[in-house]
């Protein structure tokens, strides 16, 4: 499981893989200022997030989709 976290990509929903649009992680690694990100207005309460095995908690944020509780992924 540690390879898979530090294989992980910070820019990828963990759940579904498509890119997050984390702005917290686009000034990261661009240095570049970034308006504050959408999660910071999301509910995560719907979030499926018993999906995510434990080691990949924290390392990477969802997308708006699966934030959302959205199925189908």
């Amino acid at each position: 499981m540690a390879n898979m976290v530090q294989a992980l990509d910070a820019t990828r929903c963990p759940l579904c893989g498509e890119a997050n649009r984390c702005a917290m992680e686009i000034e990261r690694e661009t240095g570049q200022p970034q308006p504050p990100c959408w999660c910071m207005a999301m509910d995560f309460s719907r979030a499926p997030l018993e999906r995510l095995p434990e080691a990949l908690r924290g390392q990477a944020c969802l997308c708006a989709r699966c934030a959302a509780g959205a199925q189908g992924d």
